[in-house]
């Protein structure tokens, strides 16, 4: 709270216990009419405390409800005149209090159902609360890793798949390339994977831009439109959303963050798969898919081997990781073991 605020509350109760002093309602002391006054204003100040912690909603609605209940009780109160009922007075009173106060409290709680935006003017300025699109390509979906990665619940917000996607895909699964079919359907069933997760959002959506041929172009006005993101592991669209200003989410650049971080000089145990391009070198890949080329490992192909780090190189395509595998060394170690 700010001490310009606390000024004006302390101001206004001492012109209230000043104002009670001076009329002396009920023919209170001045003792009396004080401590009334202070009461008064500190149940004042209290009151709108809590209002500050009120939605704008609430308020409008306790506000509407008060007048209607205000003109609900006038117009029985109006029958009740034209009764011969004794102390009818009473009983206005008590009817305008009740209803005040029972049509406060029911608008105040269903004042969120109210639809501020509907009514224009300054309530358009309401903030809503803002949807967070991530928009797919058909490389992603193929890829099938955004699955894995939406069921650790590190994605957020609502996964759109556009139709152009959806017929790209279909055309890939209806190819007569037995390859390019799998893919297509593997797409596919990855969609249907993530439609039956409970954790997030799958919507089909039906915007196209005809006036658009590429599907990548397609993507990137479709990422404007939803002020989304793009998710792809396609290199050259990923490339192109940046120039045009559309963030993206690369699922290849995040399988490379989340590779483990290895230092030159520390032991690895690697599988020796093939034959390098080098004199003896061999050729191992971790279970991320990062290449380990190992020097003096050509005769252990087909063997897993304790090798020591020598270097680690960051390329477009990924990590290469550099080592040697020592013989003496791992003789050594047998003897021992």
């Amino acid at each position: 709270m700010s001490w310009e605020m606390r000024g004006i509350r302390v101001i206004f109760v001492i012109v209230t216990v000043a104002a009670s002093i001076h009329l002396s309602p009920f023919g209170l002391s001045t003792l009396k009419s004080a401590i009334l006054g202070l009461a008064l204003g500190v149940f004042v100040i209290l009151f709108e405390m809590r209002l500050e912690r009120a939605s704008l909603k609430t308020l409008i609605g306790a506000a509407f409800g008060s007048i209607l209940g205000i003109l609900g009780a006038l117009m029985i109160s109006h029958l009740l005149s034209l009764t011969a009922i004794r102390n009818v007075s009473f009983f206005q009173l008590t009817l305008l209090l009740l209803m005040a106060y029972v049509g406060l409290v029911l608008g105040a709680n269903k004042g969120d159902l109210l639809n501020l935006g509907a009514l224009g003017g300054l309530f358009n300025t309401e903030k809503q609360p803002r949807k967070n699109y991530k928009i797919l390509d058909t490389s992603v979906i193929i890829d099938g890793r955004i699955a894995d990665v939406c069921e650790t619940s590190f994605v957020d917000g609502t996964l759109v798949v556009p139709q152009f996607v959806l017929r790209e895909l279909q055309l890939v699964a209806d190819s007569s390339d037995p390859l390019k079919r799998n893919r297509g359907r593997r797409g596919l069933d990855i969609l249907q994977r993530m439609q039956k997760m409970t954790n997030i959002t799958v919507q089909i959506v039906e915007e196209d831009f005809p006036q658009v041929r590429e599907v990548d172009l397609k993507l990137i006005e479709l990422a404007r439109v939803y002020e989304g993101k793009i998710v792809t592991n396609d290199f050259n669209l990923n490339k192109v959303s940046q120039l045009q200003g559309v963030p993206v989410l690369n699922i290849n650049e995040l399988a490379n963050a989340l590779k483990p971080v290895v230092l030159p000089g520390e032991i690895m145990r690697v599988f020796i798969l093939k034959e390098g391009k080098e004199y003896n070198q061999g050729v191992a890949y971790l279970d991320d898919g990062t290449m380990v080329v190992v020097d003096n490992a050509k005769k252990m192909i087909s063997k897993t081997v304790d090798i020591s780090v020598t270097s680690v190189l960051q390329t477009t395509a990924g990590k290469m990781i550099f080592g040697k595998y020592d013989e003496r060394r791992s003789f050594v170690e047998a003897v021992h073991q």
